[in-house]
């Protein structure tokens, strides 16, 4: 019995980290266990998902099994489509052109900035009175 042939990637996005299997298969696409449609609900972040392999053409070549953590809705389905993109990378090194120039394969650095002391948010100052 020979071992199926796997690729992984992970991506993130805030403060989100998906783990990202690519099996060959026929599109078939679950996240933390649930199928897409039922983890996520909205139609835009399941656009967002799905963006590498329409950008690469290899819709419904790969089952993807996804373990996401951490963040939001929006910042996880960026993290598991940072996920996608290095994953494919791994099956075909000709993809990068594309998935580069679409922007899949960049980590969005934003992060949430951490709160200061004497402060009330990260850059919320109290109230200032001069007298």
């Amino acid at each position: 019995m020979a071992a199926e042939v796997e690729y992984l990637g992970t991506g993130r996005r805030k403060n989100s980290t998906a783990r990202v299997r690519l099996l060959p298969g026929d599109g078939k696409i679950v996240v933390n266990d649930k199928p897409l449609t039922e983890y996520f609900g909205r139609d835009v972040l399941e656009q967002i998902v799905k963006q590498p392999l329409e950008a690469t053409g290899t819709v419904g070549e790969f089952d993807i099994v996804v373990t996401v953590k951490g963040g939001g809705t929006s910042g996880q389905a960026g993290a598991i489509r940072h996920g996608i993109a290095r994953a494919l990378l791994e099956t075909e090194g000709d993809y990068r052109d594309v998935l580069k120039k679409a922007g899949y394969l960049t980590r969005d650095p934003r992060m949430k900035e951490r709160k200061k002391y004497g402060r009330k948010k990260a850059r919320k100052s109290p109230q200032f009175s001069k007298r």
